[in-house]
């Protein structure tokens, strides 16, 4: 390193003695270059180069390290991205599959509920047949029930209006008799 600072300080005032300096502390030219000269030696005597190479080795290891860091947060915010897309493409899917499945149940009771309400149409219309073939019963019951009652009224008009009164008696008798044997 002393070598270094001599051959230096050799070798600059050549270009000095050259352009006819002299050597002298009343030349200011030479008092800044021996100034100069010696604040380089105290730096190289300190070491100040190897401590600056060494700063900057420190800074750049640093800086590594957090493009390090900074790449590794990247790859793992790829991997929850691709996970939330992945978990995003799954729940699609299902709700799909949630929709379709819904609408064939909705047209699965819509069906069963067109059944349900033809059978219960039918079962009303049963009903309703029964009823209406029950009024018709009893409407012939009644009519003959009518026609019977209107038959003896005219058959005692006929038998009163032809007998005597004391026959009348006996044969509206008979006559209510048989109709009653033969109506229940």
């Amino acid at each position: 390193m002393k070598n270094r600072i001599i051959a230096l300080a050799v070798l600059t005032p050549a270009p000095a003695f050259a352009a006819g300096w002299e050597l002298s502390l009343t030349n200011t030219d030479f008092v800044v270059l021996l100034g100069f000269l010696v604040f380089l030696g105290i730096l190289f005597y300190f070491k100040v180069p190897g401590m600056l190479g060494g700063m900057l080795d420190k800074r750049a290891e640093t800086i590594k390290s957090e493009l390090d860091e900074a790449k590794a947060l990247r790859e793992e915010a790829q991997t929850i991205l691709a996970s939330y897309e992945r978990k995003q493409k799954e729940v699609a899917e299902q709700s799909e599959r949630i929709i379709e499945n819904a609408k064939k149940e909705a047209e699965a009771a819509a069906a069963q509920a067109k059944d349900d309400l033809k059978l219960s149409i039918e079962r009303r219309l049963a009903a309703a047949e029964e009823q209406i073939a029950s009024a018709e019963a009893d409407a012939v019951k009644q009519v003959r029930d009518s026609a019977i009652s209107i038959a003896i009224a005219a058959a005692a008009d006929v038998v009163s209006s032809k007998t005597a009164a004391a026959d009348h008696n006996s044969l509206i008798d008979d006559a209510i008799e048989q109709v009653k044997t033969k109506l229940h």
